[in-house]
C-alpha cells in the first residue's frame, strides 16, 4: 500500500555548496527534489567543472524558475535565457550562468541527484547543471 509522505526543502537531507553557489536536497522514494542557489557571478564551467571533471553539465534538468536570470548554452551552441515563473527542459550537453545581479533560485526536479558531486566513479551517471 502506498503512503502519502511529505519533507521540505525549508530543512533539507543534504546541501551541497560549490563557488558562488550550492544545491539543498530532499528525496522521497526514488524522486530528488532540488532547489539551487546561484549567485552573481555564478558560471558552471567555472564553479561545477572542476568538481566533476566533465566537459559540460551532464546533468537533465527539468526546472521552475522562482528569480534571477539563468542563461544556457547547449553544447551545439543553441542558447535560452529563464526568468521567474519560467519552467524549463535542459537535457544533458550544457553550460549555464547568471545573467544581472540577482541570485538565480530554482526547484529542480530531474538533475540534481548527484550535482556536484566529488567522485571519479560516478562518470556515467549525472553530475553537475
Amino acid at each position: 500500500m502506498e503512503t502519502i509522505e511529505k519533507k521540505t526543502l525549508n530543512h533539507p537531507e543534504e546541501i551541497r555548496e560549490f563557488p558562488k553557489g550550492k544545491v539543498e536536497l530532499v528525496t522521497i522514494g526514488d524522486i530528488t527534489f532540488g532547489k539551487g542557489t546561484f549567485n552573481p557571478g555564478w558560471k558552471w564551467s567555472e564553479a561545477v567543472k572542476p568538481i566533476v571533471k566533465t566537459e559540460s553539465c551532464r546533468a537533465p534538468h527539468t526546472q521552475y524558475h522562482i528569480s534571477g536570470r539563468l542563461r544556457v548554452k547547449m553544447d551545439d551552441g543553441t542558447e535560452k535565457e529563464y526568468g521567474p515563473g519560467d519552467v524549463g527542459v535542459v537535457p544533458p550537453g550544457h553550460d549555464a550562468w547568471v545573467v544581472g545581479n540577482e541570485p538565480v533560485v530554482v526547484i529542480d526536479f530531474t538533475g540534481l541527484t548527484h550535482y556536484a558531486e566529488q567522485s571519479v566513479h560516478k562518470q556515467h551517471q549525472h553530475s553537475g547543471f
